[in-house]
């Protein structure tokens, strides 16, 4: 059975025992939702998204008034106008003029550790439009976490974590780096988290392991390795383009020896921008997948005014205590940074960026939540434009989220994309992110495994959480 350019079997139909209608009732509304507080879960039932336009994210396209039906937790159906009938039921949510667009992955996250602070984390990244977190900073605690959202009985984003991270402190010799891959792999994490300090032979060592026991492995680059050892040995992301100014070093630079912000300062003015080409193609071809997280590392770099972070509307959804941390740290770092090389830093970062992107590199999106002014959900709000402005397009930003994520999980038969049998995780939006990446900022609600989030829900719960905190 056709519905416009989409098919859609008869069977699926039948196996979801949809009562067809001859035609749309005029009176359907979005059917009304209680009111979500904290600790309750949405109805997981039958949706349609009527008369909406889709961006399908499976090429840079628009397609204008159809409508999607969603039931346990899949999109079972795509047709156009008012060839759809919609099943006897189903809470009809008025799409008019808005966007539908997959939900977005947050590669470089970071999760509660105790199961009691998890709710309100887990419900930041859903309202900002992360329905897929790669935790980066293990945590037994948070396997039970995600158990608890798989099981349906606490609402949160589709979870990947890594295991507590492997550094030099952790992992100090090659033996006990391979324990601890061993340790995560039976435990049931989904991939490793490396870190500076590692030595060359604790490297090697979770190399081997991890390769042997098909546990992926990324995030920083131990001084030690270096971004070709890292490209050498196939590391599966490396997050932060960790070491990559260090790699555009030209021979005898005076950064080499130098510490601390004088070695920063002296990476970026000494950093050869011709390399960029030969290490975007380096890393196109070891197969390794990068997650830039560009505001983060600009604020670090002192290229962000910490009085203007603080400014941000989202700092009132964490705790006044990390606020005032965050401030004090980036002030310190902002009044010490030497502007010419900051500057610098950031457009070395941007180009290279750009290039891999245009490479055939695999740009995964991520911010760090919750790191220094990068609020859970949010802060992909902040790294979004800051991608465009390194000369990708929207729909090039935006497949870093959604296809590219869902590829590189291996799950592409089943996210990243608006189609028949994908999971619905979607977010609505009043306008075109196409056409102006700021459009994922004004969403008109989530859905997150079919469960919807209306914005009157989403605002009440942000709401709630800002008090909580007012009230410290």
């Amino acid at each position: 059975m056709r519905f416009g350019s989409y098919e859609v079997t008869l069977q699926t139909l039948r196996a979801i025992r949809f009562v067809w209608l001859i035609a749309l009732v005029a009176a359907a509304a979005v059917t009304c939702i209680p009111k979500l507080a904290a600790g309750q879960m949405p109805d997981r039932g039958t949706y349609v998204f009527a008369d909406v336009n889709v961006v399908p994210m499976d090429s840079e396209r628009v397609i204008r008034g159809v409508d999607v039906v969603v039931d346990a937790g899949r999109i079972v159906a795509v047709g156009s106008g008012l060839s759809t009938a919609f099943p006897a039921g189903a809470t009809v949510i008025d799409g008019t003029g808005k966007y539908l667009m997959p939900g977005l992955g947050e590669m470089h996250g970071h999760l509660p550790t105790a199961v009691s602070d998890a709710e309100d984390s887990l419900f930041l990244y859903l309202a900002g439009g992360a329905t897929t977190v790669r935790g980066m900073q293990g945590h037994p605690s948070q396997l039970q976490i995600r158990e608890r959202v798989r099981s349906g009985e606490l609402l949160g984003p589709r979870m990947w974590l890594a295991a507590p991270s492997l550094s030099g402190n952790s992992a100090p010799d090659a033996p006990t780096a391979e324990r601890l891959v061993r340790e995560a792999k039976a435990v049931g994490y989904d991939l490793l988290k490396v870190h500076e300090g590692l030595s060359a032979e604790a490297y090697a060592a979770i190399v081997a392991t991890a390769t042997e026991l098909e546990l992926p492995w990324g995030g920083h680059v131990s001084q030690f390795v270096g971004v070709r050892g890292a490209l050498g040995a196939g590391q599966t992301t490396i997050d932060h383009l960790d070491d990559y100014v260090e790699a555009m070093q030209p021979a005898g630079s005076s950064a080499i020896n130098a510490e601390g912000r004088e070695r920063r300062r002296l990476m970026a003015m000494n950093a050869d921008p011709a390399t960029i080409p030969e290490l975007a193609r380096a890393t196109r071809d070891a197969g390794v997948a990068v997650v830039p997280t560009q505001m983060l590392w600009e604020t670090f770099g002192g290229s962000r005014d910490p009085d203007v972070l603080l400014a941000r509307p989202e700092n009132r959804y964490m705790p006044k205590a990390t606020i005032d941390n965050w401030y004090q740290r980036i002030r310190t770092i902002y009044r010490s940074a030497d502007r010419e090389a900051s500057a610098r830093e950031s457009e070395l970062r941007q180009a290279l960026l750009k290039t891999m992107y245009d490479s055939g590199v695999v740009v995964l999106m991520g911010t760090d939540a919750p790191q220094v002014f990068s609020v859970p959900g949010f802060s992909l709000h902040r790294e979004l434009p800051l991608m465009v402005e390194s000369g990708m397009t929207p729909y090039e930003v935006l497949r870093t989220g959604t296809v590219n994520v869902a590829r590189h999980l291996g799950i592409e038969d089943r996210a990243g994309t608006v189609a028949v049998g994908i999971y619905a995780d979607l977010l609505l939006l009043e306008d075109n992110p196409l056409e102006d990446i700021t459009a994922v900022a004004n969403n008109a609600g989530v859905m997150i495994d079919g469960r919807r989030i209306t914005p009157d829900v989403i605002a009440d719960r942000l709401e709630a959480i800002a008090e909580k905190y007012d009230q410290e």
